[in-house]
């Protein structure tokens, strides 16, 4: 992608008249035949949960593909969960049926994301485990996928063969090899252009699309029921009150969306055969309320249709109470990108 004539977009935290932060962001969309258009500078960043989906994929190969799960674990295989109940179920469910104890998931404990789950396992004194990490869905079907092919039990070295497979099947699909870092659930994370995020997100939307064709390998067959079983089952995929869930309440059309660390975020627009990838330079999350809205609006006019009152743009202090907005600075139009 390269840097357009447009100044790079920002999203602004007003509270009380003042500015309290800028964030600036970039976005490329990948269409049918490789056209890219983008906004803001050229950037290469690490893909972090956004890859999520093609993880599984990797994983499903070792497992009899996509049609041996159903919809609800394929969505909470490429989740960032929240940890409440529903999620829980259904990673308890995997992990039974993949007969993987949870101490093979190497992925860490964490508080669920969903404040009133969180709340309601310290009132009944439970302990944190894997499960309630909210990767512990990639990471069963990581564990699972390891345990049927023999290999060894620790799937996060780089080296091991699951890793291999992956980073392998990435650079088909994002067109760019991948720098190698640590993710926060501690298996490799892929340093990757936007452009290519874009890339590889246009390879599911085309699936989607047109479902398995003649010679695909057998994880790209299966990023087809991946897509759809993200774009059906949004709830599964994040949870209460998160973006994900909320751009695709408003989608006026299909769409696969995945929300990653550090202001990333990534969607497949099947009906178009178009991939779009968006990252707020700083990392915030929050910056994403405006960022990604924006690029929509710019990279697929008409995708998404947002409300007059968009709560993830509003600020609120801990009682609840509107403080605050966040506003896209103006001038944001389309450019191309390289």
């Amino acid at each position: 992608m390269a840097r357009t004539d447009e100044p790079t977009p920002d999203a602004q935290e007003w509270r009380g008249g003042l500015i309290e932060g800028r964030h600036p962001w970039s976005a490329v969309r990948v269409a049918d035949a490789g056209e890219v258009r983008g906004l803001g500078e050229a950037l290469t960043t690490t893909w972090r949960s956004a890859a999520k989906p093609f993880q599984l994929a990797v994983s499903l190969a070792q497992l009899g593909g996509p049609r041996a799960f159903s919809p609800p674990e394929l969505a909470v295989g490429a989740a960032s969960h929240s940890a409440e109940p529903r999620h829980l179920a259904l990673v308890d469910a995997l992990m039974q049926r993949l007969s993987v104890p949870v101490e093979a998931l190497r992925c860490g404990a964490h508080a669920p994301i969903h404040e009133p789950s969180c709340h309601a396992l310290l009132r009944r004194g439970q302990v944190l485990d894997a499960r309630h990490n909210n990767c512990s869905g990639k990471h069963t079907f990581m564990a699972g996928a390891t345990a049927a092919a023999g290999w060894p039990g620790d799937y996060r070295p780089a080296d091991h063969p699951l890793q291999r497979a992956m980073i392998a099947a990435v650079t088909r699909w994002a067109g760019e090899v991948p720098t190698l870092a640590v993710d926060g659930c501690g298996v490799p994370t892929f340093g990757l252009s936007l452009t290519a995020m874009a890339r590889a997100w246009q390879v599911m939307a085309t699936r989607m699309a047109t479902g398995p064709q003649a010679g695909d390998d057998p994880a790209t067959a299966s990023l087809s029921r991946i897509g759809w079983a993200m774009a059906d089952r949004g709830d599964l995929v994040s949870g209460t009150g998160r973006l994900d869930a909320a751009v695709l309440a408003y989608a006026t059309e299909p769409m696969a969306v995945k929300i990653g660390a550090r202001g990333v975020f990534c969607i497949a627009l099947p009906r178009r055969r178009a991939g779009l990838a968006v990252k707020v330079h700083s990392g915030s999350m929050e910056a994403l309320s405006v960022a990604v809205p924006a690029a929509l609006d710019a990279l697929a006019p008409g995708a998404f249709l947002r409300p007059g009152r968009w709560e993830p743009g509003v600020v609120r202090n801990v009682v609840g109470a509107v403080v605050g907005r966040w506003r896209l600075a103006t001038g944001v139009s389309a450019g191309p990108g390289g």
